[in-house]
């Protein structure tokens, strides 16, 4: 049974890679949401003690959630604890999205080629690199429903095999805590063996501030469905257990797939 997240049960199970980050370039993918804000908390308390720093980055994209009160309060918190927030321009309006089929489509592709753009353009040692995203249990719990009825079940039209294919081993990779890639660089998961239930006693217990204004596409989003009904039937889930699930019966690819890939595609297709 999975522990109640904490810090130092957080810490015990992720010391051998904190060891490690005095001696990286580590950037935190920080969304002003619930999960990357407690990502955030635990990055902080560990910076101090294991002795590095490290970067906290945001694309400010749906921009009507990003307003600049609302950037100024979350930034005024993370100040006070040592870590500034780094805020990306997407170079886009919200018009770029709003009249998509699934506007979430075009905003994570926004999301991806902007992070590509940014680190290609900065990153001078690629070994050095640590990417930390803030996935949940929730999260690939979705993802696993999401292949059984797309994947599975459903005999729709409105997307293509390679379409299906594509979105499966782009949530798939999501699945994995670690990932050292082939380059050099590390792809770190700390939360992806927690509930949301964890996530949102932890953000009450330390009053840490999360962004305030809710996204409107939010419902095209399969996972923010889905974790409406796992909150009202009040479940919660095991990590082992759903990564042994999806490997088993939604034939998860083994960790090389996704380690062996290049950089150039990893980020833009599948991160």
């Amino acid at each position: 049974m999975n522990s109640p997240l904490g810090y130092a049960a957080w810490r015990a199970e992720h010391e051998s890679v904190l060891e490690s980050f005095p001696y990286k370039n580590v950037l935190l993918l920080y969304s002003g949401g619930k999960d990357s804000s407690v990502a955030m908390d635990f990055m902080c308390k560990a910076a101090k003690e294991f002795g590095f720093g490290f970067e906290a980055h945001a694309g400010a994209y749906p921009i009507h959630r990003y307003t600049d009160e609302e950037m100024k309060r979350l930034e005024s918190y993370w100040q006070k604890r040592g870590v500034t927030v780094t805020w990306h321009d997407m170079g886009e309006t919200d018009d770029y999205i709003k009249n998509a089929k699934n506007p979430c489509i075009p905003c994570q592709r926004l999301r991806k080629k902007v992070l590509k753009t940014s680190l290609m353009s900065t990153i001078k040692d690629w070994e050095s690199l640590v990417l930390v995203t803030c996935y949940t249990l929730w999260d690939i719990v979705s993802y696993s429903v999401e292949r059984m009825l797309i994947g599975g079940f459903s005999n729709s039209d409105k997307e293509s095999s390679d379409e299906k294919n594509r979105r499966f081993t782009e949530t798939a990779q999501r699945f994995y805590p670690l990932l050292k890639m082939k380059e050099g660089y590390t792809i770190f998961r700390p939360l992806i063996r927690y509930n949301n239930g964890d996530i949102l006693n932890l953000i009450a217990q330390e009053q840490i501030p999360v962004l305030s204004m809710p996204c409107e596409f939010g419902d095209f989003r399969p996972k923010r469905i889905l974790e409406k009904y796992y909150a009202k039937m009040g479940m919660s889930f095991e990590y082992e257990q759903v990564f042994d699930f999806a490997r088993s019966l939604l034939s998860l690819p083994n960790l090389s797939v996704f380690t062996q890939m290049k950089k150039e595609e990893y980020l833009l297709d599948v991160f």
